[in-house]
Protein backbone atom coordinates (compact mmCIF):
# COMPACT_ATOMS: atom_id res chain seq x y z
CA UNK A 1 0.00 0.00 0.00
CA UNK A 2 1.37 3.46 -0.88
CA UNK A 3 2.53 5.58 2.03
CA UNK A 4 0.60 8.86 2.37
CA UNK A 5 2.86 11.80 1.41
CA UNK A 6 3.70 14.22 4.19
CA UNK A 7 3.06 17.94 4.29
CA UNK A 8 5.79 20.02 2.74
CA UNK A 9 6.62 17.44 0.10
CA UNK A 10 7.48 18.67 -3.38
CA UNK A 11 4.50 19.17 -5.63
CA UNK A 12 1.99 20.24 -2.97
CA UNK A 13 -0.58 22.57 -4.53
CA UNK A 14 -1.04 25.99 -2.95
CA UNK A 15 -3.89 28.48 -3.17
CA UNK A 16 -2.30 30.11 -6.23
CA UNK A 17 -2.99 26.94 -8.23
CA UNK A 18 -6.71 27.71 -7.95
CA UNK A 19 -6.45 31.46 -8.57
CA UNK A 20 -6.96 31.16 -12.34
CA UNK A 21 -9.43 30.07 -14.99
CA UNK A 22 -11.74 27.34 -13.66
CA UNK A 23 -11.39 25.29 -16.85
CA UNK A 24 -7.60 25.30 -16.64
CA UNK A 25 -7.83 24.15 -13.03
CA UNK A 26 -10.39 21.44 -13.84
CA UNK A 27 -8.12 20.07 -16.57
CA UNK A 28 -4.90 20.38 -14.57
CA UNK A 29 -6.38 18.55 -11.57
CA UNK A 30 -6.58 15.35 -13.63
CA UNK A 31 -3.70 13.18 -12.45
CA UNK A 32 -3.21 15.09 -9.18
CA UNK A 33 -3.37 13.29 -5.84
CA UNK A 34 -6.13 14.20 -3.39
CA UNK A 35 -5.84 13.03 0.21
CA UNK A 36 -8.13 13.82 3.12
CA UNK A 37 -6.78 12.75 6.51
CA UNK A 38 -4.36 10.52 4.60
CA UNK A 39 -7.07 8.75 2.59
CA UNK A 40 -7.57 9.19 -1.14
CA UNK A 41 -6.11 8.72 -4.57
CA UNK A 42 -5.63 10.17 -8.03
CA UNK A 43 -8.19 12.58 -9.47
CA UNK A 44 -9.51 11.16 -12.75
CA UNK A 45 -12.65 13.22 -13.35
CA UNK A 46 -13.79 16.79 -12.69
CA UNK A 47 -16.43 19.25 -13.83
CA UNK A 48 -16.11 23.04 -14.16
CA UNK A 49 -18.79 25.53 -13.07
CA UNK A 50 -18.61 29.24 -13.93
CA UNK A 51 -20.19 32.28 -12.24
CA UNK A 52 -22.67 32.89 -15.08
CA UNK A 53 -23.36 29.18 -15.57
CA UNK A 54 -27.07 28.33 -15.10
CA UNK A 55 -26.01 24.94 -13.68
CA UNK A 56 -23.86 26.56 -10.99
CA UNK A 57 -25.09 27.41 -7.51
CA UNK A 58 -23.45 30.84 -7.92
CA UNK A 59 -25.79 31.73 -10.80
CA UNK A 60 -28.41 33.00 -8.32
CA UNK A 61 -25.87 35.28 -6.65
CA UNK A 62 -24.48 35.56 -3.16
CA UNK A 63 -26.51 33.54 -0.65
CA UNK A 64 -25.78 31.83 2.64
CA UNK A 65 -25.18 28.63 0.70
CA UNK A 66 -22.85 30.17 -1.91
CA UNK A 67 -20.77 32.36 0.40
CA UNK A 68 -17.77 30.04 0.16
CA UNK A 69 -17.93 30.06 -3.64
CA UNK A 70 -17.65 33.85 -3.65
CA UNK A 71 -14.71 33.72 -1.23
CA UNK A 72 -11.00 33.26 -1.88
CA UNK A 73 -9.75 30.50 -4.17
CA UNK A 74 -8.27 27.32 -2.80
CA UNK A 75 -11.14 26.55 -0.43
CA UNK A 76 -13.40 23.51 -0.26
CA UNK A 77 -17.02 24.12 -1.18
CA UNK A 78 -19.01 21.17 0.17
CA UNK A 79 -22.76 20.92 -0.20
CA UNK A 80 -25.43 18.30 0.31
CA UNK A 81 -26.93 16.82 -2.86
CA UNK A 82 -30.52 15.55 -2.68
CA UNK A 83 -30.21 15.63 1.09
CA UNK A 84 -27.92 12.60 1.00
CA UNK A 85 -24.46 13.06 -0.51
CA UNK A 86 -21.79 15.59 0.44
CA UNK A 87 -20.15 16.79 -2.79
CA UNK A 88 -16.63 18.26 -2.82
CA UNK A 89 -15.78 21.27 -4.96
CA UNK A 90 -12.66 23.43 -5.18
CA UNK A 91 -13.21 27.20 -5.35
CA UNK A 92 -11.31 28.79 -8.24
CA UNK A 93 -10.56 32.17 -9.82
CA UNK A 94 -10.16 35.47 -7.92
CA UNK A 95 -12.35 36.19 -4.92
CA UNK A 96 -15.83 37.22 -6.01
CA UNK A 97 -15.85 35.23 -9.25
CA UNK A 98 -17.60 32.24 -7.64
CA UNK A 99 -16.28 29.52 -9.94
CA UNK A 100 -15.64 25.98 -8.74
CA UNK A 101 -14.51 22.53 -9.83
CA UNK A 102 -16.54 19.49 -8.77
CA UNK A 103 -14.38 16.47 -7.98
CA UNK A 104 -16.28 13.64 -9.66
CA UNK A 105 -14.04 10.57 -9.38
CA UNK A 106 -10.78 9.25 -7.94
CA UNK A 107 -8.66 6.21 -8.57
CA UNK A 108 -8.39 4.95 -4.96
CA UNK A 109 -4.75 4.58 -3.99
CA UNK A 110 -4.16 5.17 -0.29
CA UNK A 111 -5.92 3.48 2.67
CA UNK A 112 -8.15 1.26 0.55
CA UNK A 113 -9.25 -0.75 3.59
CA UNK A 114 -10.55 2.42 5.19
CA UNK A 115 -12.48 3.28 2.05
CA UNK A 116 -13.91 -0.23 1.79
CA UNK A 117 -15.12 -0.06 5.39
CA UNK A 118 -16.85 3.23 4.71
CA UNK A 119 -18.47 1.98 1.51
CA UNK A 120 -19.59 -1.58 2.28
CA UNK A 121 -22.10 -1.47 -0.59
CA UNK A 122 -19.29 -1.10 -3.14
CA UNK A 123 -19.14 -4.38 -5.04
CA UNK A 124 -15.54 -3.77 -6.16
CA UNK A 125 -12.78 -1.20 -5.78
CA UNK A 126 -13.91 0.28 -9.10
CA UNK A 127 -17.06 1.41 -7.30
CA UNK A 128 -15.34 3.01 -4.31
CA UNK A 129 -14.81 6.50 -5.73
CA UNK A 130 -16.51 6.45 -9.15
CA UNK A 131 -18.84 9.36 -8.45
CA UNK A 132 -18.82 12.58 -6.41
CA UNK A 133 -20.95 11.20 -3.58
CA UNK A 134 -19.11 7.92 -3.47
CA UNK A 135 -15.66 9.50 -3.20
CA UNK A 136 -16.56 11.84 -0.34
CA UNK A 137 -18.05 8.94 1.57
CA UNK A 138 -14.94 6.85 0.89
CA UNK A 139 -12.39 9.46 1.95
CA UNK A 140 -14.47 10.92 4.79
CA UNK A 141 -15.30 14.44 3.58
CA UNK A 142 -18.48 15.90 5.12
CA UNK A 143 -20.23 19.26 5.32
CA UNK A 144 -17.97 20.24 8.20
CA UNK A 145 -15.18 20.80 5.67
CA UNK A 146 -17.12 23.49 3.81
CA UNK A 147 -14.84 26.53 3.61
CA UNK A 148 -11.70 24.64 4.66
CA UNK A 149 -8.39 25.57 3.03
CA UNK A 150 -7.12 23.02 0.56
CA UNK A 151 -3.47 23.76 1.26
CA UNK A 152 -3.68 22.79 4.94
CA UNK A 153 -4.46 19.68 6.95
CA UNK A 154 -6.55 17.62 6.72
CA UNK A 155 -6.35 18.15 2.94
CA UNK A 156 -3.29 17.42 0.84
CA UNK A 157 -3.17 17.99 -2.91
CA UNK A 158 -0.14 16.97 -4.94
CA UNK A 159 0.78 17.57 -8.57
CA UNK A 160 1.36 14.47 -10.73
CA UNK A 161 4.77 12.89 -10.15
CA UNK A 162 5.27 12.23 -13.86
CA UNK A 163 3.56 13.29 -17.04
CA UNK A 164 -0.15 13.82 -16.41
CA UNK A 165 -2.60 11.63 -18.33
CA UNK A 166 -4.24 12.90 -21.52
CA UNK A 167 -7.60 14.53 -20.84
CA UNK A 168 -10.86 14.17 -22.74
CA UNK A 169 -13.83 16.53 -22.48
CA UNK A 170 -17.52 15.69 -22.61
CA UNK A 171 -20.86 17.17 -21.47
CA UNK A 172 -21.45 17.36 -17.74
CA UNK A 173 -23.80 14.84 -16.21
CA UNK A 174 -26.42 14.86 -13.47
CA UNK A 175 -27.62 18.39 -14.30
CA UNK A 176 -30.63 19.80 -16.15
CA UNK A 177 -29.27 23.19 -17.30
CA UNK A 178 -26.45 24.02 -19.72
CA UNK A 179 -26.16 20.30 -20.41
CA UNK A 180 -24.51 20.95 -23.76
CA UNK A 181 -21.36 22.47 -22.25
CA UNK A 182 -18.34 20.13 -22.67
CA UNK A 183 -17.05 21.00 -19.21
CA UNK A 184 -16.53 17.49 -17.87
CA UNK A 185 -12.83 16.55 -17.81
CA UNK A 186 -11.68 12.94 -17.56
CA UNK A 187 -8.44 10.98 -17.73
CA UNK A 188 -8.55 9.40 -21.18
CA UNK A 189 -9.32 5.69 -21.05
CA UNK A 190 -9.54 5.56 -17.24
CA UNK A 191 -11.73 2.79 -15.89
CA UNK A 192 -12.12 4.70 -12.63
CA UNK A 193 -14.31 7.51 -13.98
CA UNK A 194 -18.02 7.60 -13.22
CA UNK A 195 -20.68 6.34 -15.60
CA UNK A 196 -21.59 7.08 -18.27
CA UNK A 197 -17.94 7.10 -19.26
CA UNK A 198 -16.98 9.58 -21.96
CA UNK A 199 -16.81 8.08 -25.45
Amino acid sequence: MPTPPKKGTAGALGADFFDRDVHDVARDLIGCTLLYEGVGGTIVETEAYEREDPASHSFVGLTERTTVMFGPPGRAYVYLSYGIHSLLNFVCEPEGEAAAVLIRALEPMVELETMRSRRPKARADLDLCSGPGKLTEAIGVTLTQNGARLDRDPFLLLAPEGKPPPVVTSPRIGITKAVEKPWRYSAAGSRWVSRPRPG
